[in-house]
């Protein structure tokens, strides 16, 4: 049943919904539901690379935690984590659109059965959707059909071990992202427990992972995602606990990752001026030019640069998100916009990206969202 459309206040004009032809892409922000909290599940928005605008935000599903959402690589169908009847599940939702928007419509789910998943995503070819558990320290596989929806879950790959530099943070596994290369012959998973990228190889048309190997991260430095560069020659991989990036570079034909460079995403001294902070998201711009971080507690955005010939990282500026806690952003379609989801402050606040420098412009664009942890555009 289509979610009622409650259109909540934002904080700019609507103008933007006369503009006839405006280059729009509906954007759905996965959120948790805390007991009394003000979220019921997955909402949805519509966002116009023209002018910079978020609005019409509004329910799109009920769903328990469902903390990150997925789009399918060439099909209308949305997944989510989350829970049903008190399981951790994967969801699956068909996109429907109309004049007004998008929302969205149940068309299935599966069981994890190892806890519940901090990430998901597709492989390439849609064949496949894969789960990382932060709890069981494992990634799931399921099977998609020709529509989209979800299989039974066809493999479990549990990780073992914990470096142990982190008291109580990594006396265990945890994986915390999952992914493909862009051949999309192997499958990555960075665990904060271990300090590794445990690599994998993946039967897509199997539905089945075979371990192959792992990428090293600093001790202590608790990796928790990653991006490949546009040429695939690096993966970048964000560390929590350390608040840094470790570029790779990545050997396609081998499915190897050697470090090259670890940067600082803030530096000590603005560290020590905060209670607590941790990093969060990574993104890379689709020019390859600069790179994306946030920044838990110091609230922020840092932004590199990326050397044309060694793929290493070097500081732009450190931005803030003008909201609390941004466990999650996304780049525009065009790349021309960085959107910032505040779970503590109900917010996604739009920045500017210049496109020569790569420097974050706030433009005063902000919309209210209850408790958004993920952003994620319909189309790509």
């Amino acid at each position: 049943m289509r979610a009622r459309r409650l259109t909540v206040a934002v904080g700019f004009s609507l103008f933007a919904a006369t503009l006839g032809q405006a280059a729009t892409s509906a954007v759905f922000f996965g959120t948790t539901t805390p007991r009394g909290g003000t979220s019921q599940g997955i909402y949805q928005g519509q966002f116009d690379s023209d002018s910079g605008k978020l609005t019409n935000i509004a329910l799109a599903a009920e769903l328990s935690n469902p903390g990150f959402v997925a789009k399918h690589p060439t099909l209308d169908i949305l997944y989510s984590t989350g829970a049903i009847d008190g399981q951790a599940v994967v969801a699956a939702y068909k996109i429907d659109r109309d004049a007004d928007g998008s929302w969205l419509t149940p068309v299935g789910h599966q069981e994890i059965g190892d806890g519940g998943a901090a990430h998901l995503s597709t492989d390439r070819s849609g064949k496949v959707l894969m789960s990382a558990q932060y709890g069981g320290g494992s990634v799931a596989v399921f099977p998609l059909a020709d529509d989209g929806t979800i299989q039974p879950r066809s493999d479990l790959q549990k990780h073992s071990g914990g470096s142990g530099v982190v008291d109580r943070r990594q006396d265990k596994p945890h994986a915390h992202w999952v992914g493909t290369s862009p051949d999309n012959r192997f499958v990555f998973v960075p665990d904060l427990g271990l300090d590794r990228v445990v690599i994998y190889r993946l039967d897509a048309e199997n539905a089945k992972l075979t371990p192959h190997g792992e990428g090293v991260c600093p001790p202590g430095g608790g990796p928790r995602h990653m991006k490949f560069s546009p040429d695939g020659d690096k993966a970048y991989v964000l560390n929590e606990l350390a608040l840094s990036v470790t570029v790779f570079d990545y050997d396609a034909k081998a499915g190897t990752m050697a470090p090259v460079q670890t940067i600082e995403t803030l530096s000590e001294e603005t560290k020590a001026k905060e209670t607590f902070n941790s990093a969060a998201e990574i993104r890379v711009h689709p020019s390859g030019k600069f790179v994306y971080t946030s920044n838990r507690g110091h609230d922020s955005i840092s932004a590199f640069r990326v050397d044309d010939e060694s793929g290493k990282l070097s500081a732009i500026e450190v931005e803030p998100i003008r909201g609390g806690w941004p466990r999650n952003f996304n780049l525009d379609p065009s790349g021309s916009y960085l959107l910032a989801a505040g779970r503590d402050s109900n917010t996604v606040t739009v920045f500017a990206i210049d496109s020569e420098s790569g420097e974050l412009t706030y433009t005063r664009n902000m919309a209210v969202v209850p408790t958004p942890i993920c952003v994620e555009f319909a189309s790509h």
